[in-house]
């Protein structure tokens, strides 16, 4: 079994007690998504729960669409959502479709009329909102709730032939106007939508209510246990009535569990969708969206992310974990895998006034962190370094190059800061230093130390590259609170460096990287390309989450 999931937790607790009652025998879960957008962040917690459970158990998990609103759902979408799934490293035994299921949930609604447990109500959505009552009062009676069997089959016939608009009539379940909880008031069970249908096309106008199809759908399957998040443990006894009712033997139980909410993001299907079709990111993979693919181009990887979610566990409390968690665990996974490399995102030339012209050394640079894997790297007269290694004026705690400063040149020689020069604007343009030919390889005879190291790129090699910083895309720690969450936008979530300067191989590289003193960076997957590399920041060096710890 994956090492990940070898720690047990209150829903396999649940499992195991119901196989010693002998109330479950061969385990099957269902992972459902509706396919009307890409899978985010918050899905691979039930993503991981429903997969890892089966493989606990060595049981089954299905992949089932959750298409029962044709009016988002899209091919585009359950494609993405098998390539996610697929990439996570999970594999399903089935896929199904809940429109899969539709005739049978039709002939489910036949029976509730003829057993005089459902009806056709003519109220609209307001007045529907107005009967149900309150939290504290009771609701009242639909006018139609007393309808015959025979006006409800003949109304409900005709609802699937389309002779009524969207909106006017709807199929409910009669239950409790009265109870306490409001789900068990008359849900409605089905509605009119003349919509084309993304697996069905135009066979249906009517389509089952979420929590009518849901449980029909699991008990049909075979699931023995639906897990899912908090916000269906109100809808439970519904679940199980309907299940019920319908006469399923055996009914799968359902188990909730608590939502992964996380700082600096949003993760609810509807305002990522404005985020993209109002372009304020670059489509559902952009990297600053929670979206898996969005991750995936940022350069995270299915084994981050399952050790996040390891590490954040599964209970029933509500918590939002911060996202510099997430970035803590991908940052140690890529100081372990990610090759080193050196690269100028803010270059300014430095001379080296007294190394010979046309001169061109090589040296041995480490690969990885453990140094078991080596790189050449050229060095000659002119470099390129960040423009921050160089202050003509120091700051008190400045080590890096100034004039009269010594420091070391990663992996090459000492070099001792002469000055610099302007342009007629005042920027300056070139640095100038001298290098000291015993300090090779970055030692001395003489045994002397320097405080400030810095890295560089030889500019006769130097392979220019567009570089990209991401931040948080929002600037609230907990963004959807506002009037409108769009304020909420952070305004640095994205730098674009255009000229940066990179060491030859990174021409046509592959994989992750730690840009040295910089961070972890990774080949853009949608916009790189030869002579023209475009790569994303995953993540900083610098952990701020352990700071906060």
């Amino acid at each position: 079994m994956d090492e990940n999931i070898k720690n047990s937790n209150f829903i396999w607790d649940f499992i195991e007690e119901d196989i010693a009652a002998g109330k479950a025998k061969n385990i099957q879960t269902r992972f459902p998504p509706e396919p009307n957008g890409y899978l985010h962040i918050g899905h691979t917690k039930a993503l991981f729960i429903d997969f890892s459970t089966a493989e606990r158990f060595g049981g089954k998990c299905n992949l089932r669409f959750d298409d029962t609103n044709p009016t988002k759902e899209d091919e585009e979408f359950v494609d993405a959502i098998k390539e996610d799934i697929a990439w996570m490293g999970f594999k399903w035994d089935n896929v199904f479709y809940g429109s899969d299921y539709f005739d049978t949930c039709y002939e489910i609604a036949l029976k509730f009329i003829r057993e005089g447990k459902a009806y056709v109500c003519d109220l609209d959505k307001d007045q529907m909102r107005e009967y149900r009552g309150t939290l504290t009062e009771p609701g009242k009676n639909s006018p139609w709730r007393d309808r015959s069997v025979e006006e409800n089959l003949d109304l409900f016939e005709r609802m699937k032939n389309g002779e009524f608009p969207d909106g006017s009539r709807t199929l409910r379940a009669k239950i409790d106007m009265a109870s306490p909880n409001m789900n068990m008031r008359d849900p409605a069970m089905y509605r009119i939508i003349h919509m084309k249908h993304h697996h069905l096309g135009d066979k249906w106008c009517i389509y089952p209510m979420y929590d009518f199809a849901h449980p029909i759908q699991d008990a049909i399957e075979g699931v023995t246990h639906s897990l899912c998040s908090l916000e269906y443990e109100d809808h439970r006894p519904l679940y199980d009535w309907v299940v019920k009712n319908a006469g399923f033997e055996n009914p799968p139980r359902q188990i909730e569990f608590s939502r992964l909410n996380i700082t600096h993001t949003v993760m609810s299907k509807r305002y990522l969708r404005r985020l993209v079709e109002e372009k304020y990111v670059d489509g559902w993979d952009d990297p600053r969206m929670p979206t898996l693919c969005g991750l995936r181009r940022r350069g995270y990887t299915p084994s981050s992310i399952r050790k996040f979610l390891v590490s954040v566990g599964i209970s029933k409390t509500l918590s939002i974990v911060d996202w510099t968690y997430l970035e803590h665990c991908i940052r140690e996974e890529l100081n372990e895998t990610a090759e080193r490399t050196m690269a100028v995102l803010h270059p300014v030339k430095l001379i080296i006034d007294n190394y010979p012209d046309g001169q061109v050394e090589k040296f041995e640079a480490d690969c990885d962190v453990a140094g078991e894997k080596k790189r050449e790297i050229s060095f000659s007269k002119e470099l390129w370094i960040e423009a921050e290694d160089f202050m003509e004026e120091p700051v008190k705690g400045y080590f890096r190059l100034f004039p009269g400063n010594e420091v070391r040149l990663k992996h090459a020689y000492y070099v001792t800061c002469k000055g610099c020069d302007k342009d007629e604007n005042g920027n300056i343009v070139a640095v100038h230093a001298d290098y000291d030919p015993e300090s090779r390889g970055g030692g001395t005879l003489d045994g002397r130390k320097v405080k400030g190291t810095i890295h560089w790129v030889d500019a006769s090699t130097a392979v220019d590259a567009e570089v990209r910083l991401y931040d948080n895309l929002f600037s609230a720690e907990n963004p959807g609170t506002a009037e409108d969450f769009i304020t909420e936008l952070s305004d640095t979530s994205l730098e674009i460096i255009t000229n940066a300067k990179l060491e030859p191989e990174m021409a046509n590289a592959t994989g992750a990287y730690q840009f040295l003193r910089t961070g972890y960076f990774v080949p853009d997957s949608k916009y790189s390309k030869p002579g023209h590399p475009v790569f994303n920041r995953t993540v900083s060096l610098k952990d701020s989450f352990n700071k906060k710890k």
